[in-house]
């Protein structure tokens, strides 16, 4: 838990941005009997109400899903696998392990590595860092309509917490028209 607490301290004070500080926040947990015991379940909540979660056994669930039943006709099981893993985590399915590397390849690179990391998470910790100011987040609104829905989602409560509109400018315009 000692990892955790550190990752905790430094998401939510040190990197979290102003806007989100006091509603946004961390929660991890270990299942305490698994059979490794380094596994649990992690959460993104907004003023208490939980927004993304993933755990274990909802993450393997996803990802046997995925590997049955949508995985590519390579007759090769490790690509099958690896496709499966990307399908699941694209479901906003992760395991307590990415949560944690995650965090460390986004607190070892800069904020613009983050935003363009191939790992989800990684760009959800810089969709809410204090340093994607309003101009990025305003210039990101084209990429972020081909994101998985669980990171449009953390990206539309990054602009309500910046009170920037939820549409584009010209989009609202455009409708009134």
């Amino acid at each position: 838990m000692h990892r955790f607490t550190y990752m905790r301290k430094k998401l939510e004070t040190e990197y979290l941005a102003e806007s989100l500080r006091g509603h946004l926040t961390y929660f991890v947990t270990n299942y305490h009997k698994m059979h490794d015991g380094d596994e649990g379940r992690v959460a993104l909540r907004l003023d208490g109400a939980e927004l993304i979660k993933s755990n274990y056994f909802e993450r393997m669930a996803a990802q046997w899903h995925h590997y049955y039943d949508n995985a590519s006709d390579s007759d090769d099981s490790t690509v099958k696998w690896d496709e499966a893993t990307l399908k699941a985590l694209h479901d906003g399915e992760f395991f307590q392990i990415d949560f944690y590397r995650a965090f460390a390849e986004f607190d070892s690179q800069s904020i613009e590595q983050s935003r363009s990391s191939e790992n989800a998470l990684v760009r959800m910790f810089a969709l809410l860092d204090r340093r994607t100011g309003k101009r990025t987040l305003e210039k990101l609104r084209p990429v972020m309509a081909h994101e998985p829905q669980w990171l449009q989602l953390v990206y539309f409560i990054r602009l309500e917490a910046e009170h920037m509109p939820l549409l584009p400018e010209n989009s609202i315009q455009e409708q009134s028209i």
